[in-house]
């Protein structure tokens, strides 16, 4: 009978946790790398070397690859031959790891989970708890595999249930650009088919941790059905010209991952769960000598990028921009900002328009301003800001109306991923313009940001109003004023291009 201390698991899960956030697994970046390599997209391109060049830059400095450092999920398969310690349940030392975690000082990372989720919302401050799952198996080791999931990607989640007959392909080709890019492409994505509702999503989740290995595969040819259809997908799913970052180009998904489970007659419970541009997993067994350790990859296995911002960049100076400056900007534009950059998402959105309803004074003056929708890492050893990279813009869009407006008069916006058609009606109709910076590029981004105090709602955390002091951020126009969208034309380009292109896989 093996015997696994307390302290053994929880700091194991700490020093995981820690490991992940600022090592992507090899075999991503080396994805990622391949796909650099052969993207012809100039934009893709771009957004590929961010991702690489972040990628180093985090992984030198010990810092979060993305701001978003996810919720804690957890698959334990327990040896049926071990004991743990007493005194404290799974739950509980899976929850002290990732306390330690996400407050250790010397890289702290973001809080994002809420408690009350459908009330109060109040951030439980340490990321904790975890979603863990536990399998019970033959054996006396207990293996785990972890990863942090940010909520961009875990929010493009898809579930159905099929008719037997209906094609997972057909299904997946067509949720794939109703997901937009919100899940910062590229990535990998999961997919569970079989079982139960619940089953297919736990297997789409539980996908995403195996090794990124498409190529291999290519190489030596499908031995399965799963096979067959992770090459048809991958083939597929590329070909709808996507790319990094939603903005056109050769490569959308990295991999395709497919678990499957017996399933009733009557049913085919399918379910896809993306893996972002800030991959983040690890797993490790536990055999009851101690503590796992984590060999930290050689920085020689990162390529090194020539990156010095994009190429024709325009540089922009925030503090004396004005409406008929933007007016001139063109979607697929690519900025350079400097200057004062406000900052301000989901919470403090609502405040703002709550204040505007009540006919109250807000706290800060938006007129002719740009804000910026982050809520970035907290700082440590002298940084004016932590990770810093863009949320999701789609979740502003209800109130881009009224920040655009007259009440608060925004003149521009910077995120990531599309706009909807409402709020580019809003911006074509204020002649406004919504930027884009590159998801999974957070700790670069961060090195653009000199300052940074907190002007408004620091109540909020995280999602308070900051006012960043910014030089040389690169951005690029999604939207520009005329309400002209990259992430409609860029696609709907390399979808035609890539038509034209024979079957080569690389």
């Amino acid at each position: 009978m093996t015997l696994i201390k307390r302290e053994d698991l929880i700091q194991s899960i700490a020093d995981a946790f820690q490991f992940i956030s600022y090592y992507h697994p090899l075999d991503f970046v080396r994805a990622v790398k391949a796909a650099y390599d052969r993207e012809q997209s100039p934009a893709a391109k771009d957004a590929l070397a961010q991702i690489l060049v972040n990628s180093r830059l985090a992984a030198e400095g010990h810092r979060p690859i993305c701001q978003d450092t996810g919720m804690a999920v957890v698959f334990m398969r327990v040896g049926m031959e071990v004991r743990f310690e007493p005194g404290m349940s799974l739950q509980a030392m899976v929850d002290e790891g990732v306390r330690r975690a996400y407050t250790n000082p010397d890289n702290p990372l973001r809080a994002s989970v809420l408690a009350d989720p459908l009330g109060a919302r109040r951030n439980t401050r340490d990321n904790t708890p975890a979603v863990l799952h536990v399998e019970l198996v033959p054996g006396d080791r207990v293996d785990v595999r972890l990863a942090a999931k940010g909520g961009g990607s875990e929010n493009k989640a898809q579930f159905a249930v099929l008719n037997p007959s209906d094609s997972l392909v057909d299904w997946v080709l067509e949720r794939i650009p109703e997901m937009g890019a919100g899940w910062c492409p590229p990535g990998i994505l999961g997919i569970g088919a079989g079982g139960t509702p619940e089953k297919a999503l736990v297997m789409a989740k539980e996908a995403l941790m195996a090794p990124v290995d498409i190529q291999d595969l290519i190489a030596r040819g499908p031995a399965s059905r799963v096979e067959e259809l992770r090459l048809e997908l991958y083939d597929k799913v590329n070909a709808l010209g996507i790319g990094a970052q939603g903005l056109g180009g050769l490569t959308t998904v990295l991999d395709v991952k497919i678990l499957d489970y017996p399933t009733h007659a009557a049913s085919l419970p399918v379910a896809m769960i993306p893996n972002c541009a800030a991959t983040r997993h690890l797993h490790f067994s536990l055999d009851g000598s101690g503590p796992a350790r984590f060999e930290p990859p050689a920085l020689a296995e990162w390529p090194e990028i020539a990156w010095n911002g994009p190429a024709g960049a325009r540089r922009v100076d925030l503090d004396t921009l004005s409406a008929a400056d933007t007016a001139a900007w063109r979607a697929g534009d690519a900025l350079l900002l400097s200057g004062r950059l406000l900052t301000g998402r989901d919470a403090a959105h609502k405040r703002i328009a709550d204040l505007v309803a009540r006919g109250e004074p807000l706290p800060v003056d938006f007129h002719g301003r740009f804000i910026y929708y982050v809520g970035p890492v907290d700082p440590v050893s002298g940084e004016a800001v932590g990770p810093a990279g863009p949320t999701t813009a789609t979740r502003m869009d209800a109130y881009t109306d009224l920040m655009l407006g007259p009440d608060v008069g925004l003149i521009g916006m910077v995120g990531k991923a599309e706009r909807g058609p409402e709020a580019i009606a809003s911006i074509r109709a204020h002649g406004a313009v919504y930027c884009i910076a590159v998801g999974g590029a957070a700790y670069l981004v961060a090195k653009a940001i000199k300052g940074a105090r907190v002007l408004a709602f620091p109540e909020l955390g995280m999602e308070a109003v900051y006012e960043f002091e910014v030089v040389d951020m690169p951005v690029t126009v999604a939207v520009d004023g005329r309400g002209d969208s990259v992430h409609e034309a860029g696609p709907r380009e390399w979808r035609a291009r890539i038509a034209k292109i024979p079957l080569a896989r690389h």
